[in-house]
């Protein structure tokens, strides 16, 4: 019977024979039953820990005669409750006083087991089982994801939405308490890239409660006692076992964050059940490293590029029999990473026998920034680490050897016939590590080894007993160096996958689904040439089609150039226009890329996944090789302060050059909008009916969609309102929403804060910043939809305000101010993003969305913000900045106040009657994201826990506020109000801020006034000058001025004169 079918029978029986001494006679009965069999059965007397009665006490008695002195062998005192003790089961029962518990207990020997009614029943039984030795250990493997709480995940595999779920444990600040939390304790403390994520162990509430006063039971022989190691696991088996027990899209994410952390990542990942190892390739395929070879230090330039395609030497480092110098150790000084990049046994928890994680080979790359006195090596390179003996692992050496350009081989013992080290096939340079300090050194053996290997005497490295750790280093370096500046192999991780194919290794890319979602990715991103031209080509609907379609949209609310023409016909001549425009995008046939990508998108779940996963790697691989082209010509050009022309058109081309996914469903959403003008009936109108269900079902799996479209600056409604409702249909009744949406200037940090945040995935580089608006969805625990009220949080991240590109058109002001109003009208909380202590940049902007407010009767909500101010990293950020928190708040009360005014609505004298917001806790100062100089600083972990603290702050407030858009129909119809509600607006939004919107006022007021006296000056004149003009020649008018030209010129000074009295502006008005 296998290890869980086994398991489950006994967990069978074991709920079944529960003795009941005292019971009726049926009962009594069926002990008897129980009594007879032959088969293993264990008897269990239950007891609720925090009371022992005198008739449990009858009870244990009663059981004894029963049972007899042989069965009593098999009978076990289970407590239940253990989630109340504040200390160990072994302590409870010695200070028990009040009973006979202690002698009872004493009387069981060691068959006496607690459960804790919190704790997942599973586990806990089985530890029972085992306890009694009515089942045996499992492998390795079976054993420790048990323990771990993932032996569920090992055959349906854990999700990327699994872990990004919103629980209790996000805000949580309890340490862990037993080995099945360890694991999500650690994924808790990576998603949010904290480089303490490897240091975790089990703390236990004695532990925890313990002082440091001494008692009279005190021994000095307790503090040199070992710590309980059967609950302590090695960081390195929770790695393992993670990456065996999750999909391939943790797997990315995973490497990802690990690497930000400047950890190791998995690059031959064991299995000991199987013996087999897996190449790690598509789990670092989303790692994008920048650094600066030396001989791109002069010019400032960089390389920019997926680590796995980057053709970088490999030196390995590996262990031949027992060794004692430690590798990981040495590697971390090598690398002079503070956080260490490997897990050694110096570490917290490093000491820990290792259970699964002999076999693993990590991976990590040392990068140059191009300053030589920091630099430890001046050129790229990746070092590897294989954990374990290579006698025992010698596929794994075999590999290395093939693809590593140097393989250092630490020992304290060698044979000199080792027939490891004398394989032909092996391209790599040898080097052996040895230290003096061990005594099995033997000098002949080394000796022959050398000559059979032909090795120089730069190939040997002992550690003489009187050198240093960092004097050692210091030579390994050396000879590191030598080999990377004359490196015989160069290999990238891609072309790896070829050699442990002839290995028999396993690569985590061979799988069906992500070859074929490779090559439908591949198919479209190949036709790829010039991106500009591709895009006109087969995206032909969301171009200059869609722009004018906004224009017209905008136009017909705001009637910014009616003129003198007829309200009515006017709207009737837009809307005639829209309806051309609409017929137009239908005239074209969808192009055959666009097929080929609905087509990819609805195939099955997970090669759907796959081929959006490759697409964004393409496109963003394509973006930066063009991107870096452009940016080298524009460099070049601007040497020539002639070539204005020149760099205009690469400016623009810059601005122009990218392509995403994104713009991919913008096209869909265009072909989607286009065809609901067409009849009901129309067969190209149904078949595209499913493309809203297809976007929902992406939205559910966690993919971001456009909300806003940056660069026409407007919302296709209707596709957005279908997606929603589909997705509403796909996820009622659990169908209530939360949103949380970031607003800041360019390139502060906004998409890094949320992925930080909520462990996702918004664009953050290549070249590319966010453009609009997207919207992504993330699932509520359903323990925790009680605490928050609903079941999905939506998160909106917004391009930044304020964009040098958009600076230069003449409606940047309303393109910020409109998205500003709209992503707050839809939040419930809104992160205001501020880079560093001043809030300037952003004050215009909130001043424009609160005089929105008040200007539009549809809003009717009062959304919370909440200012994040980025890389403050002082103590005193807080305490320092506290007159500024008050003077920002002065300002926008004295500007809601002018708002007001202006709108009569001086019901609102302050910021707080239309926004939420609190100075003294709606301020969070976050130090800067990195710990040192890029590439190979960490990520700061005080960024991390701060973020961290942001984030409970937010879940918090969440939890209190009542949100408008209950849920996602609603949210959807609060979309189309607002929306409409911003496209009416034909004012506020055109000027930067309320002062200046006030200031125009102002003008305007006095403008009127001057028209009017000019107005009223000028009929004067005019009267006057008809008179006398009728009069001349008359006998009044002779006695004044009798010739006609010198009356004509009296006339005219006199309307220069009234000409020099009024403004020029009101003259022109006039005329």
């Amino acid at each position: 019977m296998s290890q869980w079918k086994q398991e489950l029978c006994l967990r069978n029986l074991l709920q079944s024979l529960t003795l009941q001494i005292f019971q009726d006679q049926r009962s009594r009965l069926k002990t008897q039953y129980f009594l007879q069999e032959s088969i293993p059965t264990l008897f269990l007397l239950v007891f609720k820990i925090d009371r022992f009665t005198d008739e449990d006490q009858e009870t244990v008695e009663a059981t004894t005669r029963v049972l007899g002195p042989q069965r009593m062998k098999n009978c076990f005192l289970l407590f239940t409750g253990g989630d109340t003790l504040k200390t160990s089961l072994s302590n409870y029962i010695s200070d028990y006083k009040s009973s006979l518990l202690p002698e009872v207990v004493k009387s069981f020997s060691s068959r006496t087991h607690l459960f804790n009614n919190k704790d997942e029943g599973r586990r806990q039984v089985r530890e029972l089982l085992l306890k009694s030795r009515h089942i045996t250990t499992g492998t390795n493997l079976e054993t420790l994801l048990e323990d771990l709480g993932l032996d569920q995940f090992y055959e349906e595999k854990l999700s990327l939405s699994k872990i990004l779920e919103i629980n209790e444990k996000i805000i949580s600040e309890e340490p862990p308490k037993c080995k099945s939390d360890l694991s999500w304790y650690f994924l808790k403390k990576l998603m949010m890239v904290n480089v303490t994520a490897r240091k975790i162990k089990c703390t236990s509430a004695s532990e925890s409660n313990s002082d440091d006063s001494l008692s009279d039971d005190f021994y000095f022989d307790d503090l040199l006692a070992c710590p309980n190691v059967d609950e302590t696991l090695n960081p390195l088996d929770i790695i393992t076992a993670l990456f065996l027990c999750s999909d391939g899209f943790v797997h990315q994410e995973l490497a990802l964050k690990m690497s930000m952390c400047q950890f190791s990542v998995p690059l031959l990942l064991p299995n000991c059940d199987t013996q087999q190892c897996t190449l790690m390739l598509w789990a670092m395929r989303d790692i994008v490293k920048k650094y600066r070879p030396s001989a791109l230090a002069k010019t400032k330039g960089f390389i920019e590029e997926r680590i796995v395609l980057s053709e970088l030497p490999m030196i390995s480092f590996v262990r031949l029999g027992k060794c004692s110098l430690s590798k990981s150790e040495i590697l971390n000084k090598l690398l002079n990473n503070p956080d260490d990049t490997f897990v050694h046994h110096n570490m917290e928890c490093g000491d820990i026998q290792r259970r699964i994680s002999n076999g693993l080979t990590e991976m990590t790359w040392y990068l140059p920034c191009g300053n030589k006195n920091m630099d430890i090596f001046s050129e790229p390179v990746a070092i590897a680490n294989l954990r374990g003996d290579i006698a025992s692992f010698e596929t794994q050496f075999s590999f290395l050897c093939q693809t590593s350009a140097a393989v250092f081989v630490f020992f304290d013992q060698l044979d000199s016939e080792c027939e490891l080290l004398m394989n032909k096939k092996h391209k790599a340079q040898i080097f052996l590590v040895g230290n003096q300090q061990n005594k099995n050194i033997r000098d002949d053996s080394v000796k022959k080894l050398v000559a059979s290997l032909a090795l120089t005497k730069n190939n040997i490295l002992i550690k003489p007993k009187q050198t240093s750790d960092a004097d050692f280093v210091k030579l390994l370096r050396k000879r590191v160096s030598d080999v990377i500046n004359n490196p015989q192999l160069k290999m990238s991780v891609q072309q790896m996958a070829g050699v442990a194919h002839e290995l028999g290794i396993t690569v985590d890319e061979d799988s069906p689904e992500c070859q074929d979602g490779n090559k439908n990715a591949d198919a479209i991103t190949a036709e790829i040439k010039y991106t500009f031209l591709f895009k006109e080509n087969q995206f032909p609907l969301q171009g200059q089609i869609w722009k004018e379609l906004t224009f017209l949209e905008k136009e017909e609310f705001r009637l910014r150039k009616v003129g003198s023409e007829d309200i009515e016909n006017y709207k009737s001549t837009l809307i005639k226009k829209r309806e051309e425009q609409r017929q137009k995008q239908n005239s074209y046939a969808m192009s055959s890329v666009m097929t080929c990508f609905i087509s990819a998108i609805s195939r099955p779940h997970r090669e759907r996944c796959y081929f959006l996963k490759w697409m964004r790697m393409n496109l963003d691989n394509l973006s930066r090789i063009k991107l870096s082209g452009l940016r080298e010509l524009y460099k070049e050009k601007c040497k020539d302060s002639e070539n204005k022309q020149e760099i205009k058109e690469i400016d623009q081309q810059l601005s122009s050059s990218s392509l995403g996914v994104e713009h991919f469903f913008r096209e869909m959403g265009q072909i989607y909008e286009a065809s609901l003008c067409l009849p009901e009936t129309e067969p190209s109108r149904q078949q595209l009916q499913h493309l809203p269900r297809l976007c929902a079902q992406l939205l559910l799996d966690g993919f971001p969609l456009e909300l806003v479209d940056g660069d026409a600056s407007n919302i296709p409604l209707s596709w957005v309102s279908d997606v929603l409702s589909q997705l509403n249909d796909l996820v009622s009744p659990k169908n209530k929403i939360l949103v949380v949406t970031v607003l800041g200037v360019q390139s502060t940090g906004k998409s890094t804060l949320l992925n930080t945040m909520f462990g996702v995935q918004f664009a953050v580089s290549s070249g590319r910043c966010t453009r609009g608006a997207f919207m992504l969805l993330i699932k509520v625990n359903e323990d925790f939809k009680k605490v928050l009220n609903c079941d999905f949080m939506m998160i909106i991240d917004t391009e930044g305000l304020k964009s040098p590109e958009l600076a230069q058109l003449d409606n940047s002001h309303e393109h910020d101010n409109e998205l500003a109003t709209l992503v707050v009208g839809l939040s419930d909380i809104t992160i205001i993003n501020i880079a560093m202590e001043n809030s300037t940049e952003m004050k215009d902007i909130l001043q424009i969305v609160v005089h929105a407010f008040l200007r539009m009767k549809e809003v009717g909500k009062k959304p919370r913000c909440q200012f994040v101010h980025q890389n403050v990293s002082d103590v005193s950020a807080h305490d320092k900045n506290l007159r500024d928190r008050k003077l920002l708040l002065e300002q926008l009360n004295e500007m809601t106040q002018a708002a007001a005014k202006m709108e009569k609505k001086e019901e609102n004298k302050k910021f707080t009657d239309v926004m939420e917001y609190n100075p003294d806790t709606g301020n969070c100062y976050v130090p800067g994201l990195w710990n040192g100089n890029p590439p190979m600083a960490p990520v700061n972990a005080g960024y991390s826990e701060t973020v961290y603290e942001l984030k409970k702050n937010i879940i918090q407030q969440l939890g209190k506020c009542e949100s408008t858009s209950n849920n996602i129909l609603e949210f959807s119809e609060w979309i189309t109000s607002l929306w409409n509600a911003v496209k009416h607006e034909n004012f506020i939004f055109s000027f930067r801020n309320s002062l200046v919107a006030d200031a125009y006022m102002r003008l305007c007021t006095e403008y009127n006034q001057w028209e009017w006296e000019f107005k009223k000056e000028m009929y004067k004149w005019v009267t006057t000058a008809e008179t006398r003009i009728s009069n001349f020649g008359s006998f009044i008018e002779t006695s004044e001025v009798s010739d006609m030209n010198e009356f004509i010129t009296e006339l005219k000074a006199d309307f220069k004169y009234l000409h020099q009295c009024v403004p020029s502006v009101a003259f022109k008005s006039f005329s």
